[in-house]
Order: structure tokens, then sequence, then C-alpha cells
């Protein structure tokens, strides 16, 4: 640990117990922590800063446990702040985390010391969470050799930090659920979230059209500009799913085979109506919070597949195949290096300002990802 001078947390927490974190309550009223630590004689402590009740996170300090035979010491480098991280804070997502916890779900690490029969990393190399849940929200932490994953350092920070959910969703959901071949289309709502966007790129350099809908906004022809640039086909707004010029923009490609939902309500309706015969709706999210309605004449006219797809899913579903994971990483990683898949727009924001952090990625219309670093 020579060099290291400490960590800081973002957690949730019921009572104090684990690893500078930051926590919050399953209550009316979370309570979360980031915590910032130090280095005092052989213990590394984290420094505690609480805020007054009802505030939503506070700084907390606790000490790091020694790095046992299968675990690392890592520091984290950065940790961007996902919908799904304010999901499980307010504690509405599929999965919450015994409390104290510490937040976020995705980020990027440097390893800093390995145990004694760790095989498969080493100090220097840059690891990122094998699953949901592991707290990423933070400056260092004491893991399993097992919770994290290897990536090259030669690719950009934020694009490892970011590397982890919304591309892997993007990723499968390109490759699972329909067999796509270069001039097929994929139509998708969100079109401008961190998932849209890997959309747009994985498929671009697939040869695999899209139809991107994002909702109208004040700076819409900048957006639509910009999603163009990485790749996209076609921007439409949801409006015009409902209009006569669909009609027309299929004239000049084929309709979809495959549409992705992240909204769900009507603009997910209106995804079923423009698919093929026979194509296949995968919802990941619902962003509208209303549910998803299929019109009956959809299930038998056209035979449409209605499907639903978690990421963290598919990593459990898949955690003893080794390759399954490091092929689609490895993949992605390739198309980094190509210059086929940026991180979205994001801003780099320190841990000691996350209350802005966090206000500003629960704000509508935020065109950058707010990215935690140390």
């Amino acid at each position: 640990m020579a060099g290291f001078t400490g960590s800081c947390f973002l957690c949730f927490k019921m009572k104090v117990s684990r690893i500078a974190s930051l926590l919050c309550k399953r209550t009316e009223v979370r309570r979360h922590t980031v915590c910032r630590t130090f280095t005092s004689g052989s213990t590394t402590r984290q420094q505690q800063l609480s805020t007054p009740r009802g505030s939503i996170c506070r700084l907390e300090s606790m000490a790091l446990p020694s790095v046992g035979a299968k675990s690392v010491l890592v520091k984290l480098l950065a940790a961007p702040i996902n919908p799904s991280d304010i999901n499980m804070i307010q504690g509405s997502y599929a999965i919450l985390p015994d409390l104290p916890a510490v937040g976020g779900n995705e980020g990027v690490a440097q390893i800093l010391e390995v145990g004694s029969q760790v095989k498969a990393l080493r100090p220097g190399d840059w690891v990122i969470p094998r699953d949901a849940g592991l707290g990423t929200w933070r400056t260092a932490a004491v893991l399993a050799e097992d919770d994290v994953i290897s990536l090259p350092n030669d690719i950009p920070l934020f694009s490892a930090a970011t590397l982890g959910v919304n591309p892997c969703t993007a990723f499968r959901m390109l490759s699972d659920f329909e067999e796509l071949k270069p001039g097929d289309t994929v139509i998708q709502n969100a079109a401008n979230s961190g998932v849209g966007q890997a959309v747009i790129q994985i498929a671009a350099a697939r040869g695999i059209q899209t139809i991107n809908v994002v909702r109208d906004r004040p700076d819409l022809t900048q957006l639509i500009d910009r999603l163009k640039a990485m790749g996209a086909s076609h921007v439409i707004k949801e409006e015009t799913l409902r209009r006569h010029e669909m009609k027309e923009l299929f004239k000049t490609c084929p309709r979809p085979k495959l549409a992705l939902n992240g909204v769900g309500g009507k603009s997910a309706t209106e995804l079923l109506r423009h698919l093929q015969v026979g194509g296949s709706m995968v919802t990941y999210g619902g962003m509208a919070k209303q549910p998803v309605t299929v019109p009956v004449s959809a299930l038998i006219f056209k035979n449409v597949k209605v499907k639903g797809f978690w990421v963290t899913q598919w990593k459990r579903t898949h955690s003893q195949d080794e390759g399954a994971l490091r092929g689609m990483l490895d993949e992605l990683c390739s198309l980094i290096r190509q210059g086929k898949l940026t991180a979205p727009a994001c801003s780099e924001v320190g841990l000691q300002d996350f209350r802005k952090a966090l206000d500003t990625a629960m704000q509508p219309f935020t065109s950058a990802k707010q990215v935690l670093v140390v």
C-alpha cells in the first residue's frame, strides 16, 4: 500500500458496519453516505461528514480490511451514476443490497495489491465489477478476485468506466434475440440514453440500420446531428411514430426485425406497430413508469415476440462461462480501439461534489452522464 493515501465512498445506510460507504435507509427518509479516507499508521480509514436528516448523502469514514490470500486492493478511478443506481438507492430496483451498502454498480478501478493466491490479476491492471451491487462510489476497496474482471488499460478511462452496463446491454440485445444481418433494421426509443447510443454504434459497426426515437426538446437539431454522427440511420421524434411519415421512411429501409424498448407506455406500443411480422420487442427499461400494452392484433396477425432483458441476470446466468463475458468485453474493447464505440458525453465530478452530481443525474434531458472521479 505504499503511496496509497486513502479512499472515499458514496453509500446508503441503516447502521455503520461496512467500509466507508454511501448508505441509504429503505424507509421514508433515505440517507446516503460518501466517504473520504486517510492513512494513519498502518490503517487506512475514511473521514465521515454527515448531512442533516432528510438530505440524501453523507461522507463517512471507516477502516479498510487487510488484503486476504484471494483478494485484491483496488483504487477506484471513475464511476458513473446510472438510473439503476438511483433506483437501488430509492429501494425500487430488482436487487437491493444488505445495509449498510456502498452505492454504484459500475466503474473502473486499478489493482494496487494482490493476495498470495491471486493468479489472474496483478498490480496496475484495470478491472470492472462482474456483477451489480459491488459498490463503486468509493475511492478504494478490498475485493475478492472473482468480484472483478480485467480490462485493457489502453482504452479511454470513461470508456472503461461505462463499459460494464450499457454497452453490454446493447451488445446482448443486438446479438441474442434476432438473427440480424447487414441491411436489417432495428428501431429503438430512448435513443439518447447510454444504451441507445451504444446500440447505434454497435449496430452501425455491423451494418445494421437504426431508427432512433427521441423526445422533443429545445436542442433537438443538435441531438439529431450528434446521433447521426455516431452512425444513426434515422432519428425521429416520438410523435412521428404515429404519423404518415413512417410509411415514407419504410420506402428507404425494411421494417425492423427488432425493437428495443427503454421507455414503456405508449412509446412501446408504437414500436410494436412498426415491427415486421415475426419480429421481437425487447424491453430493458421503463423510464415512463407505465406498463407495456401489447395490441392483440400484433400477437395474432404479426406473431410478434415480446421479451425482457436485464444484463445483470445475463451475467449471473453465464457466471460459470468465463468465455462469454470475456469474449463480449474483448469485442467491445476492439470497437473502442477502432473508434467505432465511444463513451457517452460525460461530466467529471469529484466525489466531494456528489450531491450536485446526483441532482444533475436526475434532471430531464441531461446531456452528459455524471461520472465520479477520484
